[in-house]
């Protein structure tokens, strides 16, 4: 006897925003007042099991309500699809999305909308390993080779990757996994924080971060640079003087120097024996990266988090670009697109320390760097994934960092799933916290008026 089979019955959104412009957590030489803010996706079945598929792009602030609409979009390409052709193949709705012939024209592949396909296809992730009862990271690591290189697109990365060398890669990286799987489990995946840094902070408030930092077993911080030389020369040396030689001072540029000016920039702040450069210069530009590069080692450049697509991040590794490659796990399409970015960095041996903080991008991306230790690169090795400690109270499987490692996540999913309690409260702009501050400015303006 037949039954007809469970179904997408719905895709959920919401504008999501946290008022962090109001403690300048989050500030950066390019963006000064953030409000840390999740364009936010649920995806519901009849399956009857109580699983549902969440998932957001970050922005900070102002156009969320842009990236909920571009989401909104792609709900006729997701409802009604079977809920287990879904999980068991989420590549084939992300060839979807990404090769919709319409859609294709607001990219191809790159902005408002393919981040919006990122959320939709990392919440069909997240529901295929609740169904699958395994976190994420565990979901990859165990799945059959040739099944993850069938969930990558390969388009126009053949002269760089192709499926034979990703097959290879992942067969190879098979000795050992499971004692890697284990060591991770027992002692985590290496962090380092930014929340020390943020360009908002006085020199008080950056030493005692800092240090503290050192205590609680971090072996990096980060700090943003870029608004003012004299600036960030200070900060760098009331940060190293507050961590001392032995623990790596990273900085973050946040795209804010024309070539010539990152490279004086950088070599200004040289001194301070900064570990790497990050965002020197614009995403776009691959040959500029490349020329700061040659010119400031050994000080490393790393850049990602704002690069559009895998195929940006080939040209980055074919051009010798980057030391250290930054992916997001909401910035690019999803799952199946950052497999294709850790193939690549595994393919041309460049170290990946994933960007984090924002809105659970902390949450997420985990899940990608710990399935690449166990079942791709099998090393740790001058890697770590971004901390700050901002917002995972809102969550409903926050992340656990303990003596600077990040602990291995559990609870079936993606990690995505924020407390309903948050969602009612900073929904925008008529959440319970939107719609008290509306309700205290109104007697300032009454005043000014």
């Amino acid at each position: 006897m037949s039954s007809t089979p469970a179904r997408i019955t719905a895709l959920d959104t919401h504008d999501i925003r946290f008022p962090t412009s109001r403690e300048l957590d989050g500030s950066d030489a390019m963006n000064p007042d953030p409000d840390y803010s999740a364009a936010y996706v649920v995806l519901r079945t009849d399956a009857g099991d109580g699983h549902e598929g969440h998932g957001f792009a970050f922005t900070i602030g102002r156009g969320n309500e842009v990236q909920v609409a571009a989401i909104d979009a792609l709900r006729g390409h997701v409802v009604g699809r079977p809920v287990a052709e879904l999980c068991g193949d989420p590549g084939t709705l992300s060839r979807d999305l990404v090769g919709d012939s319409q859609l294709r024209w607001l990219g191809p592949e790159k902005g408002v909308m393919h981040m919006a396909i990122g959320a939709v296809v990392n919440a069909v992730w997240d529901l295929a390993a609740k169904r699958a009862r395994k976190p994420l990271w565990r979901l990859l690591a165990d799945a059959e080779p040739a099944w993850l290189v069938a969930q990558v697109d390969f388009r126009y990365l053949t002269d760089a990757l192709t499926p034979d060398e990703a097959l290879r890669l992942l067969d190879t990286a098979r000795a050992g996994r499971e004692e890697r799987r284990d060591r991770l489990l027992r002692r985590g995946y290496p962090a380092y924080t930014t929340s020390p840094g943020w360009l908002g902070y006085d020199d008080a408030k950056l030493t005692r971060l800092a240090r503290q930092a050192v205590a609680d077993g971090f072996r990096q911080i980060k700090l943003k640079v870029g608004a003012d030389l004299a600036d960030d020369i200070r900060r760098c040396r009331a940060a190293r003087a507050a961590v001392g030689p032995g623990i790596r001072l990273a900085l973050d540029a946040n795209q804010r120097w024309d070539v010539e000016e990152a490279v004086r920039w950088t070599k200004a702040l040289a001194a301070f024996d900064p570990y790497w450069i990050e965002e020197p210069t614009s995403p776009d530009d691959i040959l500029g990266h490349a020329a700061i590069r040659a010119a400031v080692a050994p000080v490393r450049v790393a850049t990602g988090e704002h690069v559009h697509n895998r195929i940006v991040f080939k040209q980055l590794l074919q051009a010798g670009a980057l030391d250290v490659l930054q992916l997001d796990a909401a910035r690019v399409g999803g799952v199946n697109e950052n497999l294709a970015i850790l193939l690549l960095a595994a393919k041309y041996g460049v170290p990946v320390c994933p960007h984090a903080g924002g809105v659970g991008l902390c949450e997420l991306v985990q899940h990608l760097a710990m399935f690449d230790y166990v079942a791709l690169s099998g090393t740790t090795e001058d890697r770590s994934v971004e901390y700050v400690d901002h917002l995972h109270e809102h969550f409903t499987d926050p992340v656990d960092v303990r003596d600077g490692h990040y602990t291995a996540p559990t609870a079936p999913g993606f990690s995505a799933a924020l407390r309903p309690a948050s969602l009612a409260r900073y929904r925008y702009p008529d959440g319970t916290y939107w719609a008290a501050d509306r309700r205290a400015q109104r007697p300032m303006e009454e005043q000014s008026a």
